[in-house]
Formats: C-alpha cells, structure tokens, sequence
C-alpha cells in the first residue's frame, strides 16, 4: 500500500470535499480517501498495482476540482543522444510525484509535471543528477546551454586534434602512400613508431576522451547503455588491444600483430568534432527562439514624480505610465492614454504595414514604435505579458512529442543493447572465421559497429524539426499549442470554418440604399439613422456607422418605440419615421411594391433587406449584410490549391450561407446550426474517415474546434492564452490558416525524411561495419571513417531540419495599401 496527498484547488464546503472522497473512493485500488479542507489536501491510500497517480488526479478533475499540480522546465546538460533523453525520462518517471516527464535532446531541456505535495525541484534535480546529467542553473537564459556546450567541444576538439592530426599521418599516410612508408621506416623501425603512436594516442583517450568514459560507464551501471557506452567500447578495445601487441607481441598470432590507435584517437577526434558541429548546429536551429526573446527591451522608462525614470522591465507594476520615444521597443503590454504614433507589429503578426496607435489603443511588449511618442499605462508585464505567453507556448509545443516520434522512441529503446550483441555475435564470427586475421578482423570491425551505430540521428530527427518550425510558426503569426497539433493539421483533409467573425467581419454593414423620388441618400439615411440612434440592434449600428462614415449629422429623436419582431418607429425633427421589415410596412398601411423586385434580389444574394417609411410614405428600401473579409477569398482558393475540401458551417439562414459560399467557393455548406451543433457536423465528416480541421473564434466554438482533430482559432493578436484551440492565428488573418497547414506538411515531410535516413543509415552502414562484403570484395569500413560517418549522419539531419527556416507561405503578408480586416 502507498499513501499519498494530493492539493485540491477550489474546495469550498464540506459537500465539496465529501464529494472529492467519494470520486477517490470509487477509484479500483483506493483504499481510503480522506479530505481535510483546512488544508485543501486528500489524503490517499492506494494499491500501487491496481492504480496510479495519474488517475488519482484525474479522478479529481473528474469530481470538478483541480489538483494542485506544478509544473518545471530544467535544462539537462551532458545528454548527447536520443538513448540519453529516455534516460532521464525513466529517471524522472520513476520519481514519487512525477506525473509526467518528457525530455527534449534538440533543446536540451527536461519538462515535468509533479505534484508539490510528493517532490520538489531539489528531488528532481537530485534524480537528473543521478542519472549521470548535470542541470543548469535555473537563472540560465535560452540559448546560453547550446553555446556553452558548443565552447566546450570547441575546446576539447582542438585539444584531441592536435594530437590527431600526426597520428593519422604516421598510421594511414604509410598505408595511402607508399613513399611516406619508405620514409619513415628508414627514420626509424615499425617498432618505434607504434610507440610514438601510443604517445599521440594517449592524451586523446584520457584527456577528451574520459568525457565517454565517465557517461558510458554511468550509463552502462544504469542497465542503460547510451552513445557515450558504445564509443567508450569501440574505442577501449582498440587501444587496449594495440596496447597488448605493443607489449606482449608473443600473445598474439603473427598476422594479428597490428596496432589501431587511430581507431581510438582519431575515432574520439571525430566524434567530438561531429558534436561540437552537432552543438552549433543546435544554436542555429534555436536561433528564432532567441530572436523572440531579444525583442523584449530590458529597460523601460516610467513616469514618476519628477520626470521620467529608467528602469528594469521586471520593475515596472501594471498601472503604471510608461514612455515609449520614437523609435524604441514598446516595453510592456498596455493602453495608449496620450500620443500618436505608427507600431510596427510584425513580430507578433507577420503583417509588415505599421498599425497607427493613439489614445484607447492597445500595444503589446517587444513591438516597435515609430515615429512618435506615446505614453502607455502598463496592463500586463513579466509572465501575463503577450510576448512571454508566446515564449511559453512555443516552448511547451517543442517541449512536446508528435505521434511520428513514437517510431523513434521504440526503435531507441532497444537500440544501443541491439548493437552491443551485434558487436558481440560480429567479434565472434570473426574470431571463428577469419583464421590467422582473426583477432585483428574481430577487432576492427566490432569497433566499426560500435562506432558507426549512434541513436544520435533517431533521437534528433523530430524534436529539431519541430524546434525550427514552431519558431517559424511564431514568427509568421502562428501558434501551435502541441507538437500532436502539427502532425494532425498536416494530415487533415477537410478545412471547416464558421462563418461569422470566421469568414465574415462579424458585423453587419450597410450595402444599398434605394431612395423614393423626392429624397436624397443622405436626407433618408440621416433620418433613419437619427432614430436608429437609441437601439442597440447589430442593424442599427451599421446605420450609424455608415451615416458617420459620410460625415451627417444626426438629431435627437424627440419619441421612440422599439416593436420586436417588426422594428422601430418614432418622431425625428417633428417627422413620423418607421424603419422594418415588410411585415411592419404592411401593418403601417404601405404598400412595398415598388420595391418588391430588389428586395427580392438583395435576398438572394444573402443580405438582409428592410423599409424606411418617412412622414406616412415609404420612402426607401436598405440592405445591409455583413461582408467576407478581404481576405477571405484569397485564403481559400489556397486551400484549394492544397487539395483540402472546405466546409461552412453556421447558425445565420440558409440562403445567407448559401450567398456566401458562393462568393467564396466553398463546397459543402451547413446553416441554421445551433452553437452545441457544428460539433455534430464535424462528427460526421470524421465518421467518413476524414481528418478536420476546425477554423472558428475559439470561444463561441469551443465544442468543435474540442471535436476535430486540430482545432484553429482567431486570435486578436493581444490575449494569446485564452483560445481554447490547439493553433492560434495570431493575426486574425484567415492566410494564416493555408500557412499554417503548409507549415505543417513541410514539417512532417522533413520529420518523415529524417527517421527515414537515421533507419537507413543504421540498417544499410552496421551490415558493412561488420565486414559483410569483406569476403566477397576485401573492401572492410575502417573504425576511423565509421566514426566520421557516424558524425555526418546527425549533421545530416540536423541541417536537413534547419531549411525549414527557409520556409515560405504560400500567402505572404499583405502588401501595402491593400484593404481588407484581419
């Protein structure tokens, strides 16, 4: 039996914690559940083979309350490759209190979910250590860890190469060129210089290469042998081998007596070389994080007593006026209350056309000012700040693992014992089978295979792809909350959109206005408008704005009477005005003939028509509708182009969608389909077997964008966190939409083709390091180039991963001067 306490977050009364206990107690393999609500803590008893702590947290969500869960990131120094990061993993895994641990080889960083009750981040660093892994201090900033560890390899690769470099040339040049083996050999006899070689190899064995050492042989005691295992192995056999025939040649038959110390110095030569290039690499591909990072300005300027002081940004409180001068980076999130100016917003957009700012408006951190001064009174700083929200999001999704990498993870898993029996069964066969040559064939290749066989390529094959293209992502506007969320938009086969606010600017505008003979546009508008100017109806608010648009001026209606259903009446500068539907023109006594023809056409083309009836005649005929937004088109005629089926679905009357769909071309259109509805409809698109992607504002659509496979929502650019879907448009760009997807199929293709080539290089280059085309061609993969191969292969991919930085939407920012909303 185990017992545990759990925080429980929103305990009110005694019903709420009764209710906590008997959710726990209904759980199989509780014991005992007791809740004391002084303390918000559930004390449980459990049978740790019938349930887990994961359930009994869910049990509690489950009950209605939120378990007291912490959640850290820590960045785990010393992991070189995938076998590496399931280590920690398990490590983490097998903590008391541990949720749930994922460890990230690209970024190097650990991210853990852990009740506070159980652990803390002292234990869990304590158990990173154990593991044989460092943890950086936590005031490191992103970036810093990659750039240290790459200075480091930087170092101990010059150290080992200088003593490399002449003994590669004393053991291969005599081989590749015969006159360099004359030369030497008339300096000095083999004897001699097999020593000198012993003297070159030895600094590069014990000096950068007890880095292998001491994480192979950690690793090894762990039952979990890693990269650091197999080097430390492959390199091992070879000196002490070379070592033995140097001293007791007697041992050893007479065509074994080769030494192979380059095996061991210059293999750890390579290898080091291959991961400092590996660690740079690393930088690269975490550059735009770091680029997102430095967009937030360090100091700010606020207002106090006496003028304006400079100080840090962590400082400043929400309340206070900050200046921004021209030029400078808006320091904090807030609300323009004096000054004008243009803010370049791109960073958070991807729109390149500054936003003009004045009083009432809203600026966001880290966003550039232009030309003039504001002052800003501070809403949002530190972790509430936009800016830091994105960081967040964008770290927790690279934090993240997509299905694809399932493959990985199972293949690491058994990868490096695989290789070890590989080695072992090839040193055994070579001792069998290869008579005199025996021992030095057994030698060479188990080496090569030990050497060349690195889960390095595997582990880093996702993670990095999906480091680069998250960071893309936020810089063209979009977030993606988890790395499952990319690989189900760039499967998805069927783009789903509500309609308003979606594919519509999300009110209503005025768009004709026919007049009776006698009156003016602009007397009939104003009249009506006047009247329209004391409800709160949608309609009458795109009256007014249209009749401040063209710049009347309205009166103040002396009566007014709002009739549902019908519409309004009253007495504006001493005149009878009625504006509704037919219906109400009817019940007046007025006949709408005259204007049945448009009315019926404007209908049709999905607006909404209605009558104006000024001093007891019918005076004109308005429509108003609310209109697509700019570009709405554009977006999906590329999401045609992408071979994806668009559906619309909406709650507005049929002919309304219909019109719309239209205009737009989109295929399949559900309408007057209640808010809990579209849910259903997107239920019925996944029970063909389609993969939907849901596209709505992400609150009044929370159950749809819940149902499909990946949910995009709308955001407004300032309130990242609150969306509910899994990819936030930062922009409220509908393009956004066809980028993302794009976005998304270029990262799994790049994922695809990197697991690919990790598992052919693996499957096609450990049959050849084990000799088998030796007998047929005496063509044998020495363990020098092995090692160079074995570099090259996580090169490979990680720079097959870094072109997504070059990766350009299909719809790029809109150009200058070009109208449109979003």
């Amino acid at each position: 039996m185990r017992e545990v306490e759990i925080g429980v977050q929103g305990m009110a009364c005694a019903a709420c914690g009764a209710r906590v206990e008997r959710a726990l107690r209904g759980l199989e393999g509780v014991l005992e559940a007791r809740v004391n609500l002084a303390t918000e803590r559930a004390h449980v008893v459990y049978d740790p083979q019938r349930t887990n702590l994961q359930a009994l947290t869910a049990k509690v969500e489950e009950a209605g309350y939120a378990p007291w869960v912490a959640e850290a990131e820590l960045r785990v120094l010393g992991m070189t490759c995938a076998a590496c990061g399931a280590r920690v993993e398990r490590a983490l895994g097998d903590l008391e209190g541990v949720l749930e641990a994922r460890v990230n080889l690209a970024t190097g960083k650990a991210w853990v979910r852990y009740l506070p009750t159980l652990t803390d981040l002292a234990q869990i660093e304590g158990r990173i250590k154990e593991a044989g892994y460092g943890v950086a201090e936590a005031e490191a900033q992103e970036g810093e860890g990659p750039i240290r560890e790459a200075a480091h390899l930087r170092r101990l690769t010059l150290w080992a190469a200088a003593f490399a470099l002449p003994l590669a040339l004393l053991s291969m040049g005599g081989m590749a060129w015969e006159p360099a083996h004359r030369f030497l050999t008339a300096l000095a006899p083999m004897e001699v210089w097999n020593w000198v070689m012993l003297a070159l190899a030895t600094p590069i064995q014990f000096g950068p290469g007890l880095r292998f050492y001491r994480q192979g042989w950690k690793a090894l005691r762990a039952k979990a042998p890693d990269m650091h295992s197999l080097v430390m192995l492959g390199t091992s056999a070879a000196y002490f081998y070379s070592l033995a025939v140097l001293l007791f040649p007697g041992l050893f038959p007479e065509g074994a007596r080769h030494v192979y110390f380059e095996a061991s110095g210059v293999v750890i030569t390579l290898i080091l070389l291959g991961k400092y290039l590996e660690a740079r690499t690393k930088g690269q591909a975490s550059e735009a994080t770091r680029r997102l990072l430095a967009l937030q300005p360090k100091t700010a300027w606020v207002l106090r007593e006496g003028g304006a002081v400079e100080v840090p940004v962590a400082e400043v409180k929400p309340g206070d006026l900050v200046l921004v001068r021209p030029g400078e980076r808006i320091p904090v999130d807030g609300v323009v209350v004096f000054g004008t100016s243009h803010v370049d917003e791109s960073m958070l957009t991807g729109e390149p056309v500054p936003i003009p700012k004045g009083e009432g408006a809203r600026v966001v951190g880290g966003t550039l000012n232009g030309r003039g001064s504001l002052t800003v009174r501070a809403t949002a700083v530190g972790e509430r700040a936009v800016l830091a929200q994105i960081l967040r999001l964008v770290e927790r999704a690279q934090a993240s693992k997509p299905p694809i990498q399932d493959l990985a993870d199972r293949v690491v898993a058994v990868f490096t014992p695989i290789v070890l029996g590989i080695a072992l069964l090839t040193a055994l066969l070579w001792l069998l089978l290869g008579g005199e040559e025996g021992p030095t064939l057994a030698l060479v290749h188990a080496v090569s295979v030990l050497v060349i066989a690195c889960p390095c390529a595997l582990g880093l094959a996702t993670p990095v792809s999906l480091m680069v293209a998250s960071a893309k992502g936020a810089e063209m506007g979009l977030l993606f909350r988890r790395a499952q969320a990319l690989q189900a938009l760039a499967e998805a086969r069927v783009v789903a959109l509500d309609k308003t606010g979606t594919l519509t600017r999300g009110r209503p505008q005025l768009t004709d206005l026919w007049v009776a003979e006698g009156l003016t546009e602009d007397e009939a508008l104003r009249l009506v408008a006047s009247l329209e100017g004391r409800s709160e109806h949608p309609i009458a608010q795109a009256l007014l704005e249209e009749a401040r648009a063209r710049g009347l001026s309205l009166a103040e209606p002396l009566a007014f009477e709002a009739l549902p259903g019908l519409g309004v009446k009253g007495e504006v500068e001493g005149h009878p005005v009625a504006v509704g539907n037919e219906a109400f023109m009817k019940a007046l006594g007025l006949d709408t003939g005259p204007f049945a023809q448009e009315a019926k056409r404007l209908a049709q083309e999905g607006k909404t028509p209605f009558f104006a009836a000024i001093r007891g005649q019918l005076a004109a005929l308005l429509a108003v509708a609310d209109p697509p937004k700019g570009e709405a088109l554009e977006a999906l005629r590329a999401l045609h182009r992408l071979g994806l089926e668009v559906a619309m679905i909406t709650g507005d009357h049929r002919d309304t969608a219909q019109a719309l769909a239209r205009a737009l071309g989109v295929e399949k259109v559900w309408a007057e389909v209640p808010p809990g509805g579209k849910a259903q409809r997107v239920r019925e698109l996944q029970e063909k077997g389609l993969k939907v992607a849901f596209v709505g504002d992400g609150i009044n659509d929370a159950p749809a964008l819940a149902q499909a496979h990946v949910g995009l929502a709308l955001g407004t650019g300032t309130d990242v966190a609150a969306e509910a879907a899994e990819v936030i448009l930062i922009s409220n760009d509908l393009r956004g939409v066809p980028n993302a997807i794009a976005l998304a199929r270029a990262t799994l293709r790049n994922m695809k083709f990197n697991l690919f080539w990790a598992l052919a290089y693996n499957a096609l280059l450990i049959p050849l390091a084990a000799g088998l085309l030796y007998p047929f061609t005496g063509w044998r993969l020495s363990p020098v180039l092995a090692g160079a191969a074995m570099g090259l292969s996580s090169l490979f991919v990680l720079s097959n991963a870094l072109r997504l930085r070059s990766f350009r939407p299909p719809l790029g920012p809109r150009p200058r001067g070009q109208g449109g909303e979003g």
